[in-house]
């Protein structure tokens, strides 16, 4: 019901939040406040969206069972489980090996048999991967115009990119679907988002 209060109406999107059991992925000492809408912190100086905040993502990816899905940011794999609920098949990329790791293990026990969780820089392996293509690509971070673009040449013909962003100062969700033969994307701006910039490379210590 907080979901649909707070303007989420895809029927699929609310589905997948509702069976993602949302304290399995919080760290133990803030588990008490994994069903309040809150950002909770993760290791390595990351952190993890509340309920509403993934579920408007998911509504946003517009997803479904053929669909071919790249997430940059995994963080502790609670969108990735989503995602893997709406999609047929999920690449989720992760900078930090131990959060890989922790991700990984929720994940397992969730039986999510359609995601593959990688270590690596997310922009990187969209271009490796670029030949098979992406149906969709979700971003948990602030891009730039250089990185837009290359995300951009990853998509499939008619994919999308869901990316945050900064104009004038404040902080967005913007949505880019993908039109083919030469003609420009289509850019939608979705809501406010509380992101940081993208990092990118590997961090090998942690």
């Amino acid at each position: 019901m907080r979901l649909r209060a707070a303007g989420v109406r895809d029927l699929d999107a609310l589905r997948a939040v509702e069976a993602t059991p949302r304290h399995l992925f919080t760290p133990r000492r803030y588990r008490d406040l994994a069903f309040r809408e809150l950002r909770l912190p993760l290791p390595c100086g990351q952190s993890m969206p509340d309920a509403i905040s993934a579920a408007r993502l998911a509504e946003a990816t517009r997803c479904g069972p053929r669909h071919r899905l790249l997430e940059i940011g995994a963080g502790s794999g609670y969108c990735t489980a989503i995602f893997a609920r709406l999609s047929g098949e999920v690449l989720a990329v992760e900078r930090y090996r131990s959060l890989v790791v922790e991700a990984q293990a929720r994940l397992d026990d969730l039986a999510m048999s359609n995601v593959e969780l990688r270590w690596g820089d997310g922009v990187a392996v969209a271009e490796e991967e670029a030949a098979r293509g992406f149906d969709r690509i979700v971003v948990h971070a602030l891009v730039d115009a250089a990185a837009v673009a290359r995300l951009l040449a990853a998509l499939a013909p008619g994919g999308a990119l869901i990316v945050g962003e900064i104009d004038e100062g404040r902080r967005h969700l913007a949505r880019y679907e993908a039109r083919g033969q030469g003609a420009p994307p289509r850019r939608e701006i979705l809501c406010a988002a509380r992101l940081r910039s993208l990092e990118t490379g590997v961090a090998r210590a942690l």
